[in-house]
Parts: structure tokens; sequence; C-alpha cells
């Protein structure tokens, strides 16, 4: 039975941080993907997982990723990147969210950065209140930035569940990225790979046997 559903918050409740990337890449005339091509080079000592597991300053980072793009070629500044995280929040999952709440545990597990405000590392004000109040709905949130381990570390699923008091094999766990999927199966739970809203909504609504729309 399924008692929890975990969500993983940047591509999932907002829009993917892909989608900025590869605007500003076809704005500066780079190579699309690049960036996410730089960050998934070394993807568990390279200078994204440093910022994410906060073991080096923003300064630090902005150095580190400008050197690992000059490696491939290119001029990318580690804070242009920041700039281009907090996507628009998706209210069709805020809603389904919100409905799942009624008859089960939701929490959060997000990788994130010490930039912006909160987890959502919105940089608007208006964005960051809006960030929150969703954020107020889980009953458990996990960033990276402040437990000092990242996504995919089974630790850091493990360690949701055990905030939550629930069982790996009780739990839904969504997330935009496969990589990130495979820990969480692994531990017994359930997994959804975003795509898109519709998409998830549709899964989600198989395996709670719930309407969500």
């Amino acid at each position: 039975m399924i008692k929890a559903v975990l969500w993983d918050f940047g591509g999932v409740i907002t829009s993917s941080p892909f989608e900025a990337f590869n605007r500003f890449e076809a704005n500066n005339d780079l190579p699309a993907d690049i960036i996410r091509a730089i960050n998934s080079t070394n993807p568990d000592t390279n200078a994204w997982a440093q910022l994410e597991s906060s073991t080096v300053s923003l300064d630090e980072f902005d150095e580190l990723f400008a050197s690992e793009a000059l490696d491939k070629g290119h001029n990318i500044r580690g804070k242009q990147v920041l700039d281009l995280l907090s996507g628009d929040i998706r209210p069709e999952m805020v809603k389904a969210l919100k409905l799942i709440k009624e008859t089960r545990s939701v929490g959060c597990i997000t990788n994130n950065v010490n930039t912006g405000a909160g987890p959502g590392m919105a940089k608007s004000e208006s964005k960051a209140a809006a960030i929150s109040d969703i954020m107020s709905l889980f009953e458990v949130v996990i960033e990276s930035s402040k437990v000092g381990m990242r996504k995919p570390d089974p630790r850091i699923y493990q360690l949701a569940c055990k905030e939550m008091g629930i069982d790996p094999s009780e739990t839904i766990y969504l997330d935009d990225l496969g990589i990130n999927l495979k820990p969480a199966r692994a531990l017994g739970m359930a997994t959804i790979k975003v795509l898109s809203a519709d998409q998830a909504i549709d899964e989600l609504e198989q395996l709670l046997s719930l309407s969500l729309r």
C-alpha cells in the first residue's frame, strides 16, 4: 500500500531548468546541452556536485565551473548558470500535490544550492512567496545544500523516509532525472520519471487510484 509520495522540486513541481539552459545556449551561440554536458562530466566530484553539497562557496563554484567549461572550449561562468535555475511553477502539479496530501504523506527531496530564496532558489520576492507556500505543504523537505549529500546518494532517500516514518516500499518517488530514480527503485520505491505534468499525473492516478485533476 502506498502511504507516501516523495517529490523532486525543480523539473517536477516547477518547469525544468534545462529549458532555461537551452534558451541561454541558443542566445549565446553555444552548443545545445553544453551546460548539461559539463554538469554530467565527473558528476560526483565536479563543481556542480560540490556546490549542491555545500563543499564550495558560490565564488569558488563560479571559478570551478568556468574552468570546466573552458576545458570543453567554451566561456561560461558558474554564476551565469545559477541565474537560470528557478523554473516556473506548474499549477497542475501543485493541485495534484494538495489532493494527494489529503490521504497520504508528502515530502520533498531536492538537490539545490545556496542561492536565491529558499529550496526553489527563487530570484523574485513574489516567486519566493509562492514557493514558500508550496513548501509548507510538505511534511519533510530534504535539501542537499543543508544535509551535505545529494541525489543519487541512497542515503538522502533513506533520510527522507526516516524523517517521515515510512518504508521505501510504501513510497512513490518522482524526479525528472533517471539517474536519481535508480537508487530510489533499488530501495524499493515505485518511481515516476517526470517528462511532463500531464504524464506524471496520469501515472500518479494509476498508482494511487485517485483523481488528481
